[in-house]
């Protein structure tokens, strides 16, 4: 007995240690909800026509305005250090929210800028009037605001029961944390925060998947 303790604390013991700091994992065992239930996107309409949805979907949620190029920077950041790493997730998706009429400025930006990265299978621009634009971010019940574009640089995480999910209690150092987006214009903050994060999301969708397919089983 003494000895299998010895080899647990030399051996097992390091290595979940490694495990756990390597990842970059934030204190929450699991992503705090910051408002639950949030609105769907349905009624609004994307380039061609077609409804978006989040329910059932990981999505990342933004809010572009009406000045589209000012966002170009925040599209590369988010696009490599984001997007890369999840476009093959069958359900995750990326949902930028922009007001009437901004419909070809996306497609430009579509053209010139995004399609040159690669594949942007997965991106979702939604456009509607922009009073619906802001009666929706205020039911997010957020502490941060739309500027007077409509606009903000943070994205959300929003999980596939339309929680919007962020950080909320304290950090590993004991300090209280409240975070409730993620600003794109700076990269540290994408990929030490964000992806720290959607580490933990994607784990609760694998989870998830893995406790129904073995329920399913069990019932043949």
């Amino acid at each position: 007995m003494k000895k299998n303790i010895v080899l647990f604390v030399l051996f097992i013991l390091p290595i979940v240690a490694y495990l756990f700091f390597a990842s970059g994992v934030n204190s929450f065992i699991s992503l705090p909800t910051i408002t639950k239930n949030i609105p769907e996107v349905s009624g609004w309409k994307t380039l061609d026509g077609k409804p978006v949805a989040l329910t059932n979907k990981i999505t990342i949620l933004g809010f572009v305005g009406s000045d589209v190029k000012q966002h170009k920077g925040s599209f590369f950041n988010l696009y490599e250090i984001i997007y890369v790493k999840y476009k093959d997730f069958k359900d995750f998706q990326i949902v930028m929210v922009l007001p009437d009429g901004t419909q070809e400025e996306i497609r430009e930006l579509l053209k010139v800028d995004i399609d040159k990265l690669g594949t942007h299978k997965g991106w979702k621009f939604v456009f509607a009037p922009p009073n619906e634009i802001q009666s929706f971010y205020d039911q997010l019940h957020l502490v941060g605001k739309l500027d007077q574009t409509l606009a903000t640089p943070n994205v959300f995480i929003v999980d596939k029961k339309r929680n919007l999910r962020g950080r909320k209690g304290q950090d590993e150092k004991g300090t209280p944390e409240y975070k409730e987006g993620y600003n794109t214009i700076f990269v540290s903050d994408l990929y030490n925060k964000m992806m720290d994060d959607m580490k933990i999301i994607i784990y609760e969708y694998r989870a998830a998947l893995k406790k129904n397919n073995n329920a399913t089983k069990r019932k043949i």
